[in-house]
């Protein structure tokens, strides 16, 4: 019989009533999963859930697959180390999902498309269509899949002391089991009720540790880390610094065109919506919860370095606030939190890899003449088998001993993103790039990109010291994007339009006919940047150190 209290990992008691929260959490999100999976039982669309979501579940499941474990215990740990300048990640986003719902969705659904390859396909032929569904299935299995299932055990393991492959499994089963029944619907649905419970889990942990503090004068003269006091509230940090602010002005939007407008989990949940309007409540939602992050992620990392200063490891300032200020009841929310984080992130990359094998290549080149009921029954199958391969990778990852998996997973965005945006920029925005220009700036694109990005996540050139010799990564992105683009444009000028292109209409093409949220979109993002505007001026200016 087990006694309680139990003392997990990093000194955390669970008592009872964690217990009990945790058990509840898991059949409520079990429940809800067989719930929806039942409801859609006789829908043969696995993938896009029938085109039936509303702007809710569109925007809480954008939200809940972009926060994963290690975005969680990075961004505290974050935090605590280099203070508020995190933030923006977080707060830039805005402006590229403004892109994907204003702008790239109402593409995406006139061309009457389910995956980012088949775009490829609609606008340039099937060179680039083939490319983009192998380059997308790496992302997915590499970023989404294997990396977070290998964080999320690991986490699992030492909080819960499970053997680590233990918990692999029981998560890799969890989320795939609703993923199979229910496909995209009980994907978004699940993530949504996921996403409200890290919101508020996290925001009590903010809260509280908010109560804990002596002064608010103290906190604004904190240092955190290495920053210097006067910097620790400030978004943007002067050259010389290790995060200039030139750095995201420039490097951030190459990794989020990729990310936000154009990789296929992350779209997929905009094509799920039932129409154009709901799809665009959904970015513009989803737009409005990235306010949130640094509040309730970042915050407490912040509070940390004033209430808790002798944390020596950055990754455990999340769990040394939960053991140190969190009562009985509440620690069994953050757990189920964390656990929420995996499974939202994990079971959409489950959802999206098995779209793009199934539709662009098991429906393409394995059984071009397969029923709608052999698709879905062909992604269901794909969806198992993601699961085993996420769980074959997060084995080998753990072979990978004092790899630090969160800069890891930063800079293979940032060396992957680079050809795909540019592709993806001047094949919608410039009618005069070509498809033989759009190949091979993908396949020489990738090749130069990834080859860098191997050498600078390797350390490969560094100075006596060794000290890596390239930028940040962020600029160095740019730098790659800005090259790639004119290769683009000058083989797109040498070359001419083949017969497997196809024109994309005007945006006011797309709209003609199907306006999406109208005026009120256009307003409602405008409130949004006014409030993005107030908080970088309240956060550079009005927040002052010492």
């Amino acid at each position: 019989m087990i006694k309680y209290p139990v003392i997990l990992a990093e000194g955390i008691t669970l008592h009872l009533l964690d217990i009990w929260v945790l058990t509840g959490y898991l059949l409520v999100l079990l429940s809800i999963g067989a719930w929806v999976s039942y409801r859609h039982r006789k829908s043969e669309d696995l993938f896009l859930g029938g085109r039936s979501m509303g702007w809710s579940n569109v925007g809480l499941s954008i939200f809940g697959t972009n926060i994963g474990p290690t975005f969680l215990i990075a961004t505290c740990g974050a935090g605590y180390t280099t203070g508020m300048v995190t933030a923006n990640f977080e707060w830039m986003a805005w402006v590229f999902l403004f892109l994907l719902g204003m702008v790239f969705v109402p593409f995406y659904l006139h061309t009457k498309i389910s995956t980012m390859p088949e775009f490829m396909n609609k606008r340039f032929g099937r060179g680039c269509y083939t490319f983009m569904s192998f380059y997308a299935l790496l992302g997915t299995v590499v970023l989404w899949i294997g990396g977070t299932l290998f964080a999320g055990g690991a986490l699992l393991s030492q909080l819960l002391r499970w053997e680590l492959m233990t918990s692999v499994w029981a998560l890799a089963a969890i989320a795939a089991s609703f993923t199979i029944a229910g496909g995209l619907a009980a994907v978004m649905v699940t993530d949504s009720f996921q996403s409200i419970l890290m919101i508020i889990g996290a925001a009590l942990l903010s809260i509280i540790a908010a109560s804990k503090l002596d002064s608010f004068s103290a906190l604004v003269q904190v240092q955190c880390g290495d920053t210097p006091s006067e910097l620790t509230w400030k978004l943007m940090h002067p050259p010389g610094t290790e995060n200039p602010w030139y750095a995201f002005v420039l490097g951030y939007p190459v990794l989020s065109l990729w990310f936000w407008c154009s990789d296929q989990t992350i779209v997929q949940r905009a094509l799920g919506a039932r129409n154009l309007r709901q799809s665009q409540g959904g970015t513009l939602f989803a737009a409005f919860l990235k306010i949130t992050p640094p509040f309730i992620f970042l915050l407490p990392g912040i509070f940390a370095a004033q209430l808790l200063p002798d944390i020596s490891d950055d990754k455990q300032v999340f769990l040394s606030m939960v053991s140190t200020f969190l009562p009985a009841g509440l620690v069994g929310l953050i757990v189920s939190v964390l656990i929420a984080a995996v499974i939202s992130t994990l079971d959409s990359g489950l959802n999206s890899f098995s779209t793009i094998f199934t539709l662009d290549i098991y429906k393409r080149w394995i059984v071009p003449a397969a029923t709608e009921h052999q698709i879905k029954q062909a992604g269901r199958i794909t969806t198992v088998v993601s699961a085993l391969l996420a769980v074959g990778i997060a084995w080998c990852l753990s072979k990978a001993e004092g790899t630090n998996l969160f800069n890891l997973f930063q800079g293979i965005i940032g060396y992957m993103a680079p050809p795909v945006s540019a592709v993806f920029v001047l094949g919608i925005f410039w009618k005069r790039s070509t498809s033989a220009a759009a190949l091979l700036t993908l396949i020489i694109g990738s090749a130069v990109s990834l080859s860098i990005g191997l050498c600078d996540i390797m350390n490969v050139f560094a100075n006596e010291a060794g000290e890596d010799i390239f930028p940040h990564f962020l600029l160095l992105s740019f730098y790659l994007f800005c090259a790639i683009m004119i290769f683009m444009i000058v083989t797109s000028l040498l070359t001419q339009h083949s017969t497997s292109e196809t024109p994309l209409p005007t945006i006011r093409q797309a709209y003609r006919g199907n306006p999406g949220l109208g005026r009120f979109g256009f307003t409602a993002w405008a409130v949004l940047a006014a409030i993005m505007i107030a908080l970088y001026l309240f956060f550079q200016l009005g927040m002052k150190g010492s």
